[in-house]
């Protein structure tokens, strides 16, 4: 989300957030130690706006999903991995971030590669690569398909809006 921001949070043993300016002004002055920490967290808001930050407990399965990719996202650019391998992670996505995380990927495909399994349209108009899963009589078969294929079957899937019981059908899309 172009205004928004996030912060990552150092939690204390009792819960709370670690605030660093808090503990330079407390006038006992002792030092924190490692032992004094439980863990990290993360505050965010969508518009940008301080007064409006929330812990990730008070955020939607979607705003959850996109705070996740944001840190993955974050890490690659600061410490690059050559691969990732993500499965349906537009799926829980609110429709108006999944072009936006998909335009993401596709920046990012520039120096890494990037194997996602989808049942959405916006991440395949980036690949390069399709490939069909079917699987029948509890035998899964791969074959390499065309954009227009991948597209029709997750076309068709958001129509249908459920996955047949006999023949499931995933498409994957990769990004060198």
């Amino acid at each position: 989300m172009p205004e928004g921001s996030a912060h990552l949070v150092i939690k204390k043993g009792d819960n709370e957030d670690y605030d660093s300016e808090q503990v330079s002004s407390q006038s006992s002055g002792q030092q924190m130690s490692v032992d004094d920490f439980t863990g990290v967290g993360i505050k965010v808001s969508f518009t940008g706006k301080s007064n409006e930050m929330r812990d990730m407990q008070q955020l939607s399965g979607g705003q959850k999903s996109l705070v996740a990719l944001a840190l993955i996202f974050s890490i690659q650019k600061c410490d690059p991995a050559p691969f990732y391998l993500f499965d349906e992670i537009d799926q829980a996505l609110d429709p108006q971030y999944r072009h936006a995380v998909a335009e993401m990927i596709n920046e990012l495909s520039q120096k890494a590669q990037f194997i996602i399994t989808t049942f959405g349209p916006d991440l395949l108009k980036y690949g390069d690569k399709f490939y069909g899963v079917t699987y029948r009589n509890k035998v899964s078969s791969v074959r390499s398909v065309t954009r227009d294929e991948a597209m029709e079957f997750v076309e068709d899937n958001e129509a249908q809006n459920q996955v047949a019981q006999t023949t499931t059908t995933t498409t994957a899309m990769t990004t060198a």
